[in-house]
């Protein structure tokens, strides 16, 4: 007896022979290509939230630049961060140097950041370096005064135009929050030290018979003051006094070996001086 032997089920798909599934033509994506592995599936981001693509090659997310405003035609610019708007202006500071002087100025434009600090930094320098000498005591104040205009137009600007090229200056603390503005007692110390000088002190014009008087000076330009009898610094005594510029008249005194004379415009006086 002769046997068949087992068919393989029908392949409703003739294309595949042998085998199960669709024809190529149906998925053509497979067809022909052998398996690949695809890696972990691409990040997700999460719910509600959009996602940045950089993230996924790690890369730090994009950050947009800040691009700097342009300033208008025609408009000033400061001459020290760029910034606008500007004035033009001219701060100015001065600086003793006992016998000579030194005049310091800083020009513009000036935006308000930049024209404030300037403006405190000059008077800052002039308060204690602007004394030191008979000249640059009487011209400092004035130079200080004349940073008011500047600084009242400094005042009036708006804050600088955002992105400027360069840097502002720092404004720092104001004038009177400063040490340098302890250097204005300087002159008020002078001139104090001056009054009480004088009010301590009496002149030869106020000498009398009995008084004891001191030469400041030398022989040929004396200066001569009344001190206190007891006084070391006593060096002669009074014995008379005439009213009139010829020392001849002081003959009349007895022990009289120095005159000092005083010659005024119309009228002058004489102190007969005899040792102490």
């Amino acid at each position: 007896m002769t046997t068949t032997p087992p068919q393989p089920p029908h392949n409703p798909y003739p294309a595949q022979p042998g085998g199960y599934g669709p024809p190529p033509e149906q998925f053509p994506q497979y067809a022909g290509q052998p398996h690949e592995h695809q890696g972990p599936p691409p990040p997700q981001a999460p719910y509600g939230q959009p996602f940045d693509q950089g993230q996924q090659f790690g890369q730090p997310p994009f950050q947009p630049q800040f691009q700097p405003q342009a300033a208008p035609m025609g408009a000033l610019q400061c001459r020290f961060c760029g910034s606008f708007p500007a004035v033009p202006a001219t701060v100015r500071g001065h600086m003793g140097l006992l016998i000579l002087m030194r005049f310091l100025k800083l020009e513009g434009p000036f935006c308000r950041t930049c024209g404030i600090a300037s403006v405190r930094e000059m008077t800052a320098k002039s308060m204690w370096q602007g004394w030191w000498g008979i000249g640059s005591a009487i011209i400092n104040p004035f130079v200080m005064l004349s940073n008011i205009g500047p600084w009242k137009k400094f005042n009036e600007l708006p804050e600088p135009a955002p992105g400027a090229p360069g840097r502002p200056m720092d404004p720092g603390k104001p004038l009177f929050k400063r040490p340098a503005v302890l250097g204005l007692l300087v002159p008020v110390l002078v001139l104090a030290a001056i009054v009480i000088g004088n009010l301590t002190t009496t002149t030869s014009s106020e000498a009398k018979a009995g008084d004891c008087v001191k030469n400041a000076g030398t022989i040929s330009k004396p200066d001569v003051k009344v001190v206190d009898c007891g006084s070391p610094d006593a060096e002669y005594k009074v014995l008379g006094r005439v009213s009139s510029s010829v020392s001849s008249l002081c003959d009349q005194y007895e022990g009289a070996t120095v005159t000092y004379t005083e010659e005024r415009r119309s009228t002058g006086y004489t102190l007969c001086l005899g040792p102490k």
